[in-house]
């Protein structure tokens, strides 16, 4: 089976306590024992971004030991905006070889066939008042998608989107991200991202041929979602 779930947020190797937030006191244990009830080894995760709060790679060791060795299962690391630790595929492949987190790859211009499903996406962006960096960025996050969707083209089977941020919130929607799901024939995409009170205005649901779901940690109750 693959599952999916976003913005974990671990801070295991640094001082950035999330349950000091409304709605996250004891989440690692709440995650733990959602995750494990249902996902065993033989099954894949998607995890949309925002994992370690570590600023450099080496420092996101612990967080990343502790989603290798207590959280059941394989896994497909997606870039979140707060992942600053975030490699080179090369330097990023090599300590989690070197640590021996085996359970752990990594989704950045490039996809997965698993169980029929071909598993591509990108971090993404939003763009804010119309901001020349903002529009530069969507543009390159928008090419990443695309070299994604290429590979996963190449793999077969329906491709499915991961992406971090939401293509689409409320009244705003990042064109140059929905334009290459479009593009490319994708029917489903799962996002992450939002928290709090922005939950709340999240599309779950279809547009324009797209069913999007959030899958933020604490927007589904530190409980990952089945994709298949």
């Amino acid at each position: 089976m693959i599952y999916t779930i976003g913005d974990l947020h671990l801070s295991l190797g640094c001082d950035k306590p999330m349950d000091i937030f409304s709605g996250w006191s004891n989440y690692l244990e709440r995650l733990e024992e959602n995750w494990n009830r249902k996902i065993t080894a033989d099954d894949t995760v998607v995890l949309l971004g925002d994992h370690s709060w570590a600023l450099k790679l080496e420092d996101s060791k612990k967080d990343l030991e502790y989603i290798h060795s207590r959280l059941n299962g394989k896994k497909i690391l997606v870039k979140g905006n707060h992942d600053l630790w975030w490699q080179t595929m090369n330097k990023m492949n090599a300590f989690v070889e070197s640590n021996g987190f085996d359970t752990i790859r990594f989704l950045f211009n490039n996809a997965y066939s698993v169980e029929g499903i071909a598993i591509c996406g990108t971090r993404g962006w939003i763009r804010e008042n119309g901001e020349p960096q903002d529009i530069k960025i969507l543009s390159r996050e928008a090419g990443r998608l695309e070299l994604s969707l290429q590979a996963a083209a190449k793999l077969g089977g329906e491709k499915v989107a991961f992406i971090h941020y939401p293509p689409i919130y409320g009244s705003e929607e990042n064109v140059l991200i929905t334009e290459v799901l479009h593009k490319y024939g994708v029917k489903r995409c799962y996002y992450a991202h939002l928290h709090g009170a922005s939950v709340r205005g999240a599309l779950n649901g279809e547009r324009a041929g797209i069913t999007y779901k959030l899958v933020s940690a604490d927007g589904v109750g530190f409980d990952p979602i089945q994709v298949n």
